[in-house]
């Protein structure tokens, strides 16, 4: 067969017929088509309501975002002392507060119950998951071994999860990851994301993640960055020390995927002071 024949070979192929050109009669019998079954027309498809939100504790942080919204992921993050543990205590002690049973899953074993104790976190409501670096069992060849404790402890972190979304019930669900490395953070699956995502929506669940870098960016309906300074006094004290007043943060928010947009500032700006600055 020559070359020529093949390339003129496939316009002998039989063409369809005239009627199965034709368009439908009616938009009706369009619609009505075995190949648009499962499409709905955007007239038809249902409005998606405004989550319900609730108070964070920090008042500027409620008047640029509106509070924390129920059924939805929100992502809190910023370096080291920019007051993410500071808001984590003041939103657990406001859920609680209210009566609701909380969950901390916390994937550093940072969390000093103390601390939220003297930040007005009811420890009886809330349920506080510690996660540890114990080898799981299980070789993997891919991960090195220095890092083969901390990506076992987030294994075991993303399961602690899935256990407590899949239980339901809890008002507030934070995970703290403030203290795994930004490039374990990377490592964690989008689809994780976008199933815990999926879980806590219709529901009343606030969900929150506190990180040291973003980690859920397309899957969160709200992503906050903080910066803070910290603010120190030196009266009283001897000359080679200074006493921790407390902190000044800036929040920024980045992303809003929330039907109503909130406030139209994109930063706030709050105080945490410390329990003893008032002392002597």
């Amino acid at each position: 067969m020559s070359l020529a024949s093949v390339l003129l070979r496939p316009a002998l192929l039989p063409l369809p017929s005239p009627g199965e050109r034709k368009p439908p009669a009616s938009a009706a019998d369009w619609l009505s088509s075995p190949k648009l079954a499962g499409v709905s027309l955007a007239s038809r498809l249902e409005v998606r309501l405004a989550p319900e939100m609730a108070a964070s504790g920090a008042p500027a942080l409620d008047r640029m975002t509106g509070g924390l919204p129920r059924g939805c992921l929100t992502e809190i993050f910023g370096p080291p002392s920019s007051g993410r543990t500071s808001i984590l205590l003041t939103a657990l002690a406001a859920a609680t507060a209210r009566q609701e049973t909380c969950v901390l899953v916390d994937a550093g074993d940072a969390f000093d119950p103390l601390s939220a104790a003297a930040a007005g976190v009811d420890l009886v409501r809330l349920l506080w998951t510690r996660c540890n670096e114990k080898p799981s069992g299980k070789k993997d060849l891919n991960r090195p071994g220095p890092n083969r404790p901390m990506m076992n402890r987030l294994d075991q972190t993303l399961r602690i999860i899935d256990l407590v979304l899949q239980s339901g019930g809890f008002g507030m669900i934070v995970i703290d990851l403030g203290d795994v490395p930004s490039t374990a953070l990377r490592r964690i699956p989008l689809a994780s994301w976008f199933r815990f995502r999926r879980t806590v929506e219709h529901t009343p669940t606030i969900l929150l993640v506190t990180a040291s870098a973003p980690c859920a960016p397309s899957c969160a309906s709200l992503s906050i960055q903080l910066r803070a300074n910290a603010t120190y006094s030196r009266q009283n004290q001897p000359a080679h020390s200074q006493l921790l007043q407390g902190l000044r943060i800036e929040g920024e928010l980045l992303r809003s995927r929330l039907p109503r947009k909130p406030t139209q500032s994109t930063t706030a700006d709050f105080a945490f002071r410390s329990p003893w600055e008032n002392l002597g």
